[in-house]
């Protein structure tokens, strides 16, 4: 059962929404997640891609429960904030799946969890009653593992995978928003929704409070918020960016011989501190 930390975790992680936007860069490891928490993150959510990646996997449900669950517990041990888990769409599409996906993630520390409402990447989505039961399942589950105050940030792909038709989808992710927010879900996340109008209009009368994900391109974090956004995160992108550096520092000492790439960088000192 989840002990006194676990439970004041939980407790600090809710009340980072009540006010304000919480700034979520994502992290997939020990290590990433230590450095953003060296850089002030308030909270640390893990990315399904970052991790699966890390692992020599693909993301989209290509790792195990019990893998995803090991990587969490890693991450909650690295850092001193509450820790938020993406755990894609349950690891199987039944309610059951997803009680026992909720028990290992709780299990391995986690006080949040981030889930989706796609059957797979791209789509075709649960209908808004199936992931309904799905997130009752997920609430129910994190009160018989005696953490009740759990915070399910539910994820719908009606944007991101464009959906329908656009001028439907606001009136779609409204309805789904209805469901999920009776379901128990505590907050819900719309990635591929960037345009601050949208946001707007969804943030004025969505029962739950909106998280949208940024990147290059998308508007400041100052805007979505100023827009009604209440969660900003970033998914794989800051992964994306960690890999990439490595094939360009790569690419460099094995074209040029230089290391130009590698300057500025935290200190083998810095990093070797973040860890007990």
């Amino acid at each position: 059962m989840p002990g006194t930390t676990q439970q004041a975790a939980a407790r600090q992680l809710r009340a980072l929404h009540e006010a304000g936007v919480l700034v979520l860069p994502n992290a997939w490891d020990a290590a990433s997640a230590a450095v953003i928490a060296r850089a002030g993150a308030q909270a640390i959510a893990t990315t399904s891609g970052g991790v699966s990646w890390s692992l020599g996997r693909p993301d989209g449900e290509h790792l195990t429960r019990d893998q995803m669950a090991d990587r969490v517990r890693e991450i909650v041990t690295a850092v001193p904030v509450p820790v938020t888990a993406d755990i894609e769409g349950g690891y199987g599409a039944g309610p059951e799946d997803v009680a026992a996906t909720i028990e290992a993630v709780i299990a391995a520390g986690a006080v949040g969890v981030n889930i989706e409402d796609s059957r797979a990447p791209g789509g075709p989505l649960f209908d808004p009653a199936a992931q309904a039961a799905r997130i009752q399942a997920a609430r129910a589950a994190a009160a018989s593992a005696g953490l009740p105050g759990l915070f399910i940030n539910t994820r719908t792909d009606v944007f991101l995978f464009a959906i329908g038709a656009a001028e439907a989808r606001l009136d779609d992710v409204l309805a789904r928003c209805a469901a999920y927010a009776q379901a128990g879900a505590d907050s819900l996340f719309v990635p591929g929704l960037t345009d601050l109008p949208v946001i707007s209009k969804l943030a004025e009368v969505s029962p739950l409070p909106v998280s949208v994900m940024a990147g290059p391109g998308a508007p400041l974090i100052a805007d979505l918020a100023a827009a009604g956004a209440r969660r900003v995160s970033v998914g794989t992108a800051i992964a994306q960016a960690a890999y990439t550096l490595a094939e360009r520092a790569a690419a460099e000492m094995l074209a040029t011989g230089s290391y130009q790439s590698l300057s500025g960088a935290l200190d083998f000192g810095t990093m070797n501190s973040l860890f007990p």
